[in-house]
């Protein structure tokens, strides 16, 4: 045992590990383009929410990757169905499939809508022994009738951690929004527009940075000593 482990008597040395780094710099790379959820939080005919997430999912396709959109009309209310609902089943499937996400939400009464938290409220922290959000990459960003703000974006970051997905440093909030697209529902040349660029183009990059070795990076030692003991108390019956 090592000066520094022994200085540790509460751990178990067994399951205490440094960090590998070939399992963390060099895991076996996937070649498949990298998959994208976007989730918006309108329904409206003409959502702003929705245009955002559209110009950002072109912007992800040019840089390589594949998008899918869940549309949210039709939902329930979260404990209003079962989880054997098809539209749950379909967000779900959605979220599994992904190795990365994109929430774009209105801002209203300063938050989120509750069409963006419904969503993600049926997102589960675990299926089985799947954790089907955890080390996945997140991009929030946020459109607002008025002045720029960033309450939606925040709170997203805040359930994005705890969903345990990896939420990029960059973030798009774009204020009036009404002003910022043309006729087509296309996103007018501006900062707003670039800062989304940057966005995704972070995004890309984390996720790429990301996937192959989110199996390690997710690896937990309270976990391990968890499932030791766990493992102990079935021998221990079994031998009895």
């Amino acid at each position: 045992m090592s000066d520094a482990l022994i200085d540790l008597p509460n751990l178990d040395a067994t399951l205490f590990q440094q960090p590998d780094r070939q399992r963390l710099l060099t895991p076996p790379r996937a070649s498949h383009a990298p998959r994208f959820l976007l989730l918006y939080g309108s329904l409206r005919e003409r959502s702003y929410s929705r245009l955002a997430a559209e110009e950002a999912a072109r912007i992800l396709r040019a840089l390589g990757g594949e998008t899918r959109f869940f549309d949210p009309s039709g939902l329930p209310l979260v404990d209003d169905a079962s989880e054997d609902h098809p539209k749950v089943r379909e967000l779900r499937q959605l979220v599994q499939w992904a190795e990365g996400m994109v929430w774009s939400s209105p801002e209203r009464h300063g938050a989120m809508s509750g069409l963006m938290k419904t969503q993600i409220d049926w997102i589960p922290l675990s299926v089985g022994a799947v954790r089907p959000t955890q080390g996945k990459t997140l991009a929030v960003m946020q459109v607002s009738g008025g002045s720029q703000s960033f309450n939606a974006v925040n709170q997203m970051r805040v359930l994005g951690r705890w969903m345990r997905m990896l939420t990029i440093p960059n973030q798009s909030s774009i204020a009036k929004a009404y002003q910022e697209f043309d006729e087509a529902g296309r996103m007018k040349p501006s900062p707003y527009y670039e800062r989304i660029v940057d966005v995704m183009e972070e995004l890309m990059k984390f996720t790429l940075l990301t996937r192959d070795a989110v199996p390690y990076l997710v690896d937990r030692y309270s976990e391990r000593k968890e499932s030791a003991e766990a493992l102990a108390k079935r021998v221990n019956q079994s031998a009895l």
